[in-house]
């Protein structure tokens, strides 16, 4: 199981990279002004030499530099009493997330019940698109987070339905990575929920990867999210491991 969980947080560290990343003795720290958790976290890639509570005071003081919380990753491949340290040194749980995955061997190819855009490349059109749907106003993010998305270094699909007027109302980003396609970025402009939007997208995306020779999908959730739950389920995603994030409490 470790090995898989391994695999696939590689391949989510290539799907979606950071504004700024800094190595550190086997660690990742990630820096985007906080544009999600994910990419403004430590990550933990390699074994370490130098001792571990001079390596969270070094991570501590790097995001306090930066002007955010410092925030630890936590998954199962970390050592058992590595979150008890964090839990001593008043880190709190915030957002949960949940990693689900494919087995796209018997993924029958069907047509989604709503004619869905891809194209190979994630254009400026959808990026802005993305923007409007997650109604993104931080102005720094809207500059930094275009770059982030051309800097995703492997093979995407990006997806997108647009309404009678021309309107990009849907997104969805798949992105090829061994043999695994990663599904990312799912969203619907809220007047058009509950039309079989996001299942077109998946759909969509899930036929080209089988297409293309993808054997295997994953996607992740955030803990709650019961609608986009319901839809992976349906869609024979099943849940493999969960991930969350420790936050440094300010006082």
């Amino acid at each position: 199981m470790k090995p898989t969980i391994k695999m696939i947080e590689d391949l989510s560290l290539n799907a979606w990279p950071s504004h700024q990343i800094q190595l550190y003795d086997g660690w990742l720290l990630r820096f985007s002004y906080f544009y999600t958790h994910r990419t403004n976290c430590v990550e933990q890639i390699g074994p370490s030499s130098i001792p571990i509570e001079e390596k969270i005071n070094f991570c501590e003081d790097a995001y306090h530099r930066w002007g955010t919380p410092s925030i630890f990753k936590i998954t199962p491949l970390l050592p058992d009493d590595f979150e008890k340290r964090l839990i001593d040194r008043r880190y709190a749980v915030q957002h949960v997330t949940e990693v689900m995955t494919l087995d796209l061997a018997p993924w029958q190819i069907t047509i989604p019940p709503v004619s869905v855009r891809l194209e190979r490349t994630i254009n400026d059109r959808w990026i802005q698109s993305l923007f409007a749907l997650k109604s993104t106003t931080s102005a720094i993010h809207r500059q930094i987070v275009p770059s982030m998305y051309h800097a995703i270094p492997k093979d995407t699909l990006a997806a997108s339905i647009t309404n009678s007027d021309g309107q990009i109302v849907a997104i969805g980003l798949g992105i090829l990575d061994r043999s695994y396609m990663g599904i990312y970025a799912i969203h619907v402009h809220p007047h058009y929920r509950g039309r079989q939007y996001a299942r077109s997208i998946c759909t969509s995306l899930l036929n080209r990867g089988k297409e293309l020779g993808m054997t295997g999908a994953y996607l992740q959730v955030v803990e709650g999210n019961t609608p986009a739950k319901r839809l992976y389920l349906s869609l024979g995603f099943e849940d493999f491991y969960s991930y969350h994030f420790r936050v440094k409490e300010l006082f």
